[in-house]
């Protein structure tokens, strides 16, 4: 770009490559707009689950004491993930996962054996996990969004502070340069002009005496 040839050709050839940048800007742009929007909802959705995640987390910890009990079954394996489910949309042209659900290795006790209030612990126990595995999936899909939205900034930048401006410059270099070749070619005709009639007015007076 900075030795841009001098000639007609590359201004067609610059004209041609402005017009299509200031074609594509708009469409980086509106990119930009619809990512910026995306990433603050998935931002403001990993808050909202994660808050979720830790009123799980506080009313368990309100229960440690009964959870603590020795009662032969060790809690730590009842919410024990082994997938966390989700499937992925196409938003912006970037793919982002979507939560479904966990699954949870097998976990058995009876119901004999072990106080009445296990089945709740244990259910509160994955609701935690659960709410957990959401968090993880909100937040791949922010950190997604966001890596995408620095990428089409960074080419939105260099469009509107480098490639077009270069490209501007480059066409007003080469209409200049092409505009004072003009001026230098018209002044050299005038004055070729000038001494072939200078020359024939002279041949006229020697012809004359």
């Amino acid at each position: 770009m900075d030795d841009v040839k001098l000639t007609k050709t590359e201004l067609r050839a610059q004209q041609i490559r402005f017009k299509q940048l200031l074609k594509y800007l708009p469409t980086l742009q509106l990119k930009k707009s619809l990512l910026q929007g995306e990433v603050n909802e998935a931002r403001v959705e990993v808050v909202s689950l994660e808050n979720a995640f830790h009123a799980d987390r506080l009313q368990v910890s309100h229960a440690s004491a009964l959870l603590s009990e020795k009662f032969g079954v060790d809690l730590k394996l009842a919410a024990k993930v082994v997938e966390i489910q989700k499937h992925y949309d196409n938003i912006a042209g970037i793919e982002i996962p979507i939560f479904e659900g966990v699954s949870f290795e097998p976990f058995e006790y009876s119901l004999f054996a072990t106080p009445a209030w296990l089945d709740a612990a244990v259910d509160r126990l994955r609701q935690m996990a659960i709410a957990k595995a959401k968090v993880r999936v909100a937040e791949e899909k922010r950190e997604a969004l966001e890596k995408e939205l620095r990428e089409v900034s960074i080419r939105v930048n260099l469009f509107e502070k480098n490639l077009i401006p270069k490209t501007t410059e480059n066409i007003r270099k080469i209409k200049v340069f092409l505009g004072d070749q003009e001026l230098a070619a018209v002044s050299q005709s005038k004055v070729a002009k000038t001494k072939i009639m200078e020359r024939k007015a002279k041949q006229t007076r020697q012809a004359v005496s």
